[in-house]
């Protein structure tokens, strides 16, 4: 099978629209996806446990579209879940040794809208420990490796959801974002990703119910798919108490370059940005304002709510696992690190945070007021060796902890707003460039309209895959208490 034929390369709304229509079964869309998580898998481990009932799912997807019957919108479609959301009856690990063989009786919200959608799960995919960390390792599984250069970090926390997107071996990769974990891998393996207004795919089952900093969302290869896809798991829930209040709008298709007007700021956190970086967010401006887009460039600083990010990130641990806090010192250190952070914390230290936060959103909404969009560089640097666990320096400048090369999506992450991330092109040494998308209160819409537009303008192609692997392949891994 071609590349150029492969049905698993296809944007997954084409691949919905061939499984409706008769031309491709979901069957056959499955065993292409599982060929390719066959050929690379192996060197990438983006897929770390198989669903040995995906090929029955498929089936039944097949069995009700030859009755006639409405599968539902992602007829067929082959999704990858997270490896910290709930998947009942299949393994889910939160990429920790201490659950290494945790098998869940129920489906996370999102996973049960997914099945009720007419996806198929295809399996679990790979995460830092409890989601902490922007490269996606752990302690089960090992390293996730980029695409475009195996030797390289393909970013986190949602990582294997990133590269198994890149490689075609799904067609959208559900995840979470609290520091930028929908935002990250997309820039590094050229893919998008959306981070949606909290809630709005609400986030249960969960410790920490009142939880508005993370967000439950998806990525997939194009911002259009991500829109198809969010549509069908958008939406309020009782169980949850942080719900959007009402299901996503059926809006569609790119926003028009003529008569739009953006804004654009370069370092928000100043951290410094590689020389690289910039160049291939300049190189993606000039060619929006050839295209009759009007873009302003503006001197936008966060950098002063980095501290009450990680004051509220602390306090965010700690609520999820107050229940585990007797066993502190058996998480990695990531997990770790960040609930003796979250300990140590004051009322008057996550008060102060918390207003420093509304701060960011009034400016925010100030500076938007007359754009249709913000745009500033995902990350600060271009994807480092994999072996690491973060960039020590960014731009000569020595970081001082493992999230401080990540501010530029985690500043984003503090106003509720919705944050897509989209390809701008390729750097000097060919890696993959995102440009952040941040958009109005509740405007995932309009977000993701402004990336397809940029995505139109300069598309980028998928990795250029190296020879298949030889070493041990994959197997459906049946599911262990």
């Amino acid at each position: 099978m071609t590349e150029r034929r492969d049905p698993a390369l296809l944007p997954a709304r084409e691949q919905a629209r061939r499984i409706r229509a008769g031309a491709l079964s979901a069957t056959d869309l499955l065993r292409a996806c599982l060929a390719r998580v066959e050929r690379h898998n192996g060197e990438l481990n983006a897929v770390v446990t198989l669903n040995p009932h995906a090929e029955a799912e498929a089936a039944a997807v097949d069995a009700s579209l030859a009755a006639d019957e409405d599968p539902g919108p992602l007829a067929g479609l082959v999704v990858g879940i997270k490896d910290v959301t709930e998947t009942a009856g299949l393994r889910t690990t939160y990429g920790s040794p201490l659950f290494a063989g945790h098998v869940p009786r129920e489906d996370a919200l999102v996973v049960r809208r997914l099945r009720e959608a007419g996806a198929v799960v295809l399996g679990k995919t790979n995460t830092p420990e409890f989601a902490a960390g922007g490269n996606t390792w752990n302690e089960v599984f090992g390293v996730t490796r980029n695409p475009w250069n195996p030797a390289l970090s393909a970013g986190g926390s949602t990582g294997g959801g990133a590269v198994a997107l890149a490689t075609g071996m799904i067609s959208l990769a559900q995840g979470t974002d609290l520091g930028g974990s929908l935002r990250i891998p997309a820039s590094f393996c050229g893919v998008a990703g959306l981070r949606p207004t909290p809630g709005l795919v609400p986030t249960v089952p969960a410790a920490y119910l009142w939880d508005d900093l993370q967000a439950t969302g998806l990525m997939a290869r194009d911002p259009e798919d991500i829109a198809f896809g969010l549509r069908a798991i958008a939406g309020p829930d009782p169980a949850s108490p942080v719900s959007a209040p009402e299901p996503l709008r059926d809006d569609s298709g790119a926003a028009p370059l003529s008569g739009s007007r953006w804004a654009y700021a370069g370092d928000i956190a100043r951290i410094g940005i590689d020389a690289g970086v910039e160049a291939a967010c300049r190189e993606m401006l000039a060619s929006l304002r050839a295209g009759g887009a009007q873009v302003d460039e503006t001197d936008l600083d966060l950098s002063y709510a980095r501290d009450a990010f990680l004051v509220l990130r602390g306090h965010w641990f700690v609520s999820h696992f107050e229940a585990e806090l007797h066993r502190i010192d058996a998480f990695g250190p990531n997990v770790s690190a960040n609930l003796r952070s979250g300990m140590a914390l004051t009322p008057t230290d996550i008060g102060a945070a918390e207003n420093v936060r509304r701060r960011v959103r009034e400016e925010l909404l100030e500076l938007l007021d007359p754009y249709d969009a913000l745009l500033t560089p995902c990350m600060a640097i271009p994807p480092f060796p994999v072996e690491q666990n973060y960039p020590e320096t960014v731009g000569g400048r020595p970081m001082e902890t493992y999230v401080d090369w990540i501010a530029p999506t985690f500043l984003l992450s503090m106003p509720g707003l919705p944050v897509a991330c989209v390809p701008a092109g390729l750097d000097a040494a060919g890696l993959p460039v995102g440009l952040q998308v941040v958009g109005h209160p509740r405007g995932e819409e309009q977000a993701l309209a402004v990336a397809t537009a940029i995505s139109r303008v300069r598309p980028l192609c998928l990795p250029r895959l190296g020879r298949a692997f030889t070493g041990p392949r994959l197997r459906h891994r049946e599911s262990r208490g």
